[in-house]
């Protein structure tokens, strides 16, 4: 079975169909993972054992004719989400021996779907980081250059659906983290407006900005498997209730009259000549499907990167302080009494970005030094919301680089955080606001690396915008290409 000619609802159809059955296309993509995944690094734990007894049991709902769209369907889960009886570490030491007892809020949707759970992906360690170099469990490798960077931190579920090592895979973002290694690996991934996809069971990293989503190399496989993603979970005091949607139905909604917003501080000094070309040539598509082009302001677009590096470490901070050595995960093995047991549990268990963000998030949130940072960031928070509200007056949907340039090599700002920290300037802004964004395959550099054109939407406006890339998708074929073909597939 040549998984590489598949699309998620072709598999579908085909498993319908009962041309063939879901034990025989879980056993394609183990064996694939198999071949490749000591060198691309992209999966921790696979159980053979445990996805085909799930993909037989889907069998078994398909033969009654029950089920639904994604019933039979293998999906990469990413290590953050607790999934029972799956070792959920957080691509982390201080999690490398937790068997979750229970499953996050998005492996029960799934499971209910008749899903199959192909295995948990690779990830920066508690979700910090743009590279996917910090994970305990060693980098992920870019699959269209094995010695780039595939972004992160959900690098590992962005380079197995690269490679076609899953059809499908869950992600989260809290400053980039779906759509930056979806631009580095040439794939299609959407963050949603933040509440429609619950956290409940997922590792919290920065609680006001984590949010839930997908990955897949197309906009339509992120149509038909978002309606199982989101909707609504009491046991998320952040969850929002929304109708339920049918995001297929406006894929081929006509472009015609689209007006496309381009903001300033998005195409100026600091984009990579290459990457700016692509999007001038992206944007020439959408021109010649009757879109509009207008230019807007994000005046507070700057501020984006010091704000995130603000709260999202004070909220990791407090996050973080239940790793104690106490109830679960890694306790050191040498201590004298419980004080000295909890600081040696945590200074063996974390490694050296999630030590630099914990320490910066407790300093900001400290006596005499709150009302001058936490609560500054929180103000300017507001003003980068209120200026992408006051832009889609404007315009119907905003676009630009996803990242600055593309996949960069590994080590290249290891020693310098504050680079790596800018890898995110485009996608920051995003999750300060809550908005939807997306980022999909707009062409390559001239190393044959991913370039990635961000969409950024009003909130809940994911059919919107999926449509919006279907559109590009259905006149390109970027979306299509696979690494060591170089051609579409």
């Amino acid at each position: 079975m040549n998984l590489d000619e598949f699309s998620l609802r072709t598999l579908c159809a085909g498993l319908r169909e009962r041309t063939f059955s879901s034990e025989e296309l879980t056993q394609a993509y183990l064996q694939r993972i198999e071949q490749h995944n000591a060198r691309l690094g992209c999966f921790i734990t696979v159980d053979p054992e445990r996805s085909l007894s799930q993909a037989r049991a889907a069998d078994a709902r398909l033969a009654r004719g029950e089920g639904g769209p994604l019933t039979g369907i293998p999906v990469a889960h990413k290590d953050i989400f607790c999934a029972e009886g799956w070792l959920t570490t957080c691509g982390s030491r201080m999690l490398s021996n937790f068997v979750s007892p229970y499953d996050a809020h998005v492996i029960q949707c799934f499971n209910e779907a008749g899903a199959v759970i192909l295995g948990k992906t690779n990830m920066d360690e508690f979700a910090m980081g743009s590279s996917n170099e910090t994970s305990f469990y060693g980098p992920v490798h870019n699959p269209w250059q094995p010695a780039h960077v595939p972004g992160g931190s959900s690098g590992g579920s962005a380079a197995a659906v690269a490679a076609r090592l899953a059809p499908l895979a869950t992600a989260t973002d809290t400053g980039g983290s779906i759509r930056q290694p979806a631009a580095f690996c040439g794939i299609s991934g959407i963050k949603p407006t933040y509440g429609r996809v619950s956290r409940y069971g997922m590792i919290a990293f920065a609680s006001s900005l984590d949010q839930g989503g997908l990955m897949a190399p197309s906009a339509a496989d992120l149509a038909w498997g978002l309606g199982t993603l989101v909707g609504f979970d009491e046991r998320d005091a952040t969850s929002v209730a929304r109708p339920a949607e049918d995001f297929n139905a406006p894929l081929d909604s006509s472009l015609e009259g689209l007006r496309i917003g381009l903001p300033r501080q998005y195409f100026g000094a600091g984009v990579d000549p290459e990457v700016a070309r692509a999007l001038e040539e992206a944007l020439r598509v959408y021109e010649s499907r009757g879109a509009r082009l207008v230019e807007v302001d994000l005046p507070h677009s700057d501020l984006s990167v010091p704000v995130y590096y603000v709260l999202a470490p004070a909220e990791a901070s407090s996050n973080l302080s239940r790793y104690d050595g106490v109830r679960y995960g890694w306790r050191a093995q040498q201590y004298g009494d419980l004080n000295e047991m909890i600081a040696r549990s945590r200074a063996e268990g974390f490694g050296a970005e999630v030590k630099r963000r914990i320490l910066i998030g407790a300093y900001v949130l400290s006596q005499g030094y709150y009302d001058a940072y936490y609560l500054q960031a929180q103000r300017v928070r507001r003003l980068i919301q209120q200026d992408f509200l006051q832009a889609f007056e404007q315009c119907d949907v905003l676009m630009g680089p996803t990242t600055p340039s593309t996949a960069f090599r590994f080590g290249d700002k290891g020693s310098d955080p504050v680079q790596m920290y800018l890898s995110d300037i485009f996608t920051i802004g995003v999750n300060l606001a809550g908005l939807p964004g997306m980022s999909i395959p707009a062409g390559f550099d001239g190393q044959g690396l991913p370039v990635g054109l961000q969409l950024i939407g009003p909130h809940f406006s994911e059919a919107r915008l999926l449509a919006i890339a279907h559109g590009y998708q259905q006149a390109t074929d970027w979306h299509a290409r696979v690494p060591g073909q170089g051609e579409k597939a």
